[in-house]
C-alpha cells in the first residue's frame, strides 16, 4: 500500500509546492525534531500563515500529507481517497488560506532517505537538532548518521539557512558544508540565538508536595535579553526547541518580538517531558513517546532537577533503546553510567536490551538493592505503584516500541484523561 500511495501522493504534493512556492524549513536531527517543529510553528504564526507536520510524519508519504493540508488516513480507503481528492482541489483552483511557510520534519532510517526528501520538498532552512546513534543499525553506525546530515547541509540553496545546535559538537562541524548562511543557537557563548539560566519553576504547597509548572529562562539575540517560559515542561530539550524557532526568526530577518510572543503558544508534546500529576502526591516526567543515548542523558538531567525534601526520592523508570545496532549494548551501558551521575534514587529497566542499563549502573556504583529489571511495561507499573512515595519524582522513558506510556497510565492521578495527555500507538506515517 506505501509504495501504491507514494506512487500516487508524491507527485501531487511536488506539484503543490510549485504552484503555492511556500518557504519550506526542514527539522532534522537524531532527536528533538517534533518539539522543534512545534516551536518553529508557534514563533512564525503570528504573522504568517504555517503549516507544521502533524505528529511526527517524517516520511515521504508523511510530508506529502502534510503539503495537501491532510492527515494520515492509516488503512483507510477512503482516507486516503479524501486526501487525494484534497490535493486535487489545491491544483484546480486557488486557495488563498494556503500557507506561506510549511514546518516539516525530515527522518532517516535508511541510507539516502534526507536526500529523497530534499528533492521532493526543497527546503530553504535546514534546522539540525543533534546527531546521535538513534537509527544506527541502518545507516552504518555514527559515521553512516554523520554523512546523511552532511549531504542535507550540502543541499540547502546559497539564499537558505543552515539553523544549527553549537551545542552538539557533531552538529556544528557541518558549519564547514553550508554553501548557505550559518545560524547558531545553544547554550554555549558564540551562538547567535543563546539561552541563559533555564531553570524549572518549582513550587510546594500544604496539599501537594511538590508542583512543576515548567521551564524558565532567558533568550539573548539581536540585542535582545528576553524572559521566556514553557509550560508543563522539564528539561533542556524544550529550551533548545524554543532557541531553534527564534534561530529561524533570526534567519528570516524578522521581528525577535514577535518570535517570542509566538512562542507563548509552545507547549511540551505529549510524551516528551511533559509534567504530569501523579498517584501519592508524586510528580511524573512523561518522556515515554521514544528514546536516545542523548534523549535519555537530558531527561536523567531533568529528573535530578527537580529539588527534593527529606524522605523523597527520584524514581527512573527506563526502557530499551532500539535501532541501536552494534553500538546497542555500550549505548545502553552508557545509559546506566548516567543514572549513577544524575543521582536517582531507584532504577527500573524496562525491556531486555534495558538489561544493559541496569548493568551500567551497577558497574558505575548504583547500589544493587534499588535496581531491579522487568520485562515488561504494565509488571514495571505496578511495582512503581508499590514503591512510590508522596513527594517522589518518577521519570519513564524508553523507545516507542517499549510503550512505557503504559506505566504513566498506571501512576496518573487522573487516568481518565489518559487519550488526552499521553500519546499511545506506533509512530504515525
Amino acid at each position: 500500500m506505501r509504495k501504491i500511495l507514494a506512487m500516487i501522493l508524491l507527485p501531487l504534493a511536488v506539484a503543490v509546492l510549485k504552484k503555492y512556492q511556500p518557504l519550506v524549513i526542514a527539522v532534522a536531527g537524531t532527536v528533538g525534531k517534533t518539539s522543534t517543529k512545534n516551536a518553529i510553528a508557534a514563533a512564525l504564526g503570528k504573522t504568517k500563515i504555517v503549516r507544521a507536520s502533524e505528529k511526527n510524519n517524517n516520511t515521504e508519504i508523511g510530508s506529502a500529507v502534510t503539503v495537501l493540508g491532510a492527515s494520515a488516513a492509516g488503512k483507510n480507503v477512503l482516507g486516503w481517497l479524501r486526501v487525494f481528492w484534497q490535493g486535487l482541489v489545491l491544483l484546480a483552483a486557488k486557495d488563498k488560506s494556503y500557507p506561506a511557510i510549511l514546518v516539516l520534519e525530515f527522518g532517516e532510517q535508511r541510507p539516502g532517505d534526507l536526500a529523497r526528501l530534499a528533492g521532493l520538498f526543497p527546503p530553504r532552512i535546514v534546522v539540525l537538532t543533534a546527531i546521535g546513534a538513534t537509527h544506527g543499525e541502518f545507516l552504518g553506525g555514527i559515521k553512516g548518521i554523520e554523512r546523511e546530515f552532511e549531504t542535507l547541509i550540502k543541499l540547502i540553496p546559497a539564499d537558505g539557512a543552515a539553523v544549527l545546535n553549537s551545542d552538539d559538537s557533531a552538529v556544528i562541524a557541518l558549519a564547514l558544508c553550508a554553501k548557505a548562511k550559518v545560524v547558531k543557537y545553544g547554550l554555549a557563548e558564540g551562538a547567535a540565538v543563546r539561552g541563559i539560566e533555564p531553570h524549572p519553576l518549582i513550587r510546594r504547597d500544604e496539599k501537594r508536595a511538590l508542583f512543576v509548572d515548567g521551564m524558565a529562562f532567558k533568550i539573548e539575540f539581536d540585542g535582545n535579553v528576553i524572559p521566556v517560559q514553557i509550560p508543563g515542561a522539564l528539561g533542556l530539550p524544550p529550551v533548545f526547541a524554543a532557541l531553534a524557532a527564534c534561530a529561524v526568526s533570526a534567519a528570516l530577518a524578522l521581528n525577535p518580538m514577535v518570535a517570542i510572543e509566538g512562542l507563548r503558544d509552545f507547549k511540551a508534546s505529549k510524551g516528551r517531558l511533559r509534567v504530569l500529576d501523579g498517584i501519592k502526591f508524586s510528580s511524573l516526567i512523561d518522556d515515554s513517546y521514544n528514546a536516545s543515548t542523548g534523549s535519555m542523558i537530558e531527561a536523567l538531567r531533568a529528573l535530578r532537577s527537580v529539588p527534593l525534601d527529606e524522605g523523597e526520592s527520584r524514581i527512573a523508570v527506563l526502557g530499551e533503546m532500539r535501532e541501536m545496532g552494534a553500538a546497542s549494548e555500550a549505548e545502553h551501558r552508557r545509559v546506566g553510567a548516567s543514572v549513577v551521575e544524575f543521582e536517582v534514587d531507584r532504577l527500573v529497566t524496562v525491556g531486555e536490551m534495558a538489561r544493559d542499563i541496569l548493568r551500567g549502573a551497577l558497574e558505575a556504583g548504583f547500589p544493587k538493592e534499588r535496581g531491579v529489571h522487568f520485562a515488561a511495561a504494565l509488571e514495571a507499573g505496578r511495582f512503581v505503584q508499590g514503591i512510590l512515595e508522596r513527594g517522589d519524582t518518577v521519570l519513564i522513558k524508553g523507545s516507542r516500541g517499549a510503550h512505557l506510556e503504559r506505566i504513566t497510565r498506571e501512576l496518573m492521578a487522573e487516568p481518565l484523561r489518559a487519550e488526552e495527555l499521553l500519546e499511545f500507538g506506533e509512530p504515525t506515517t
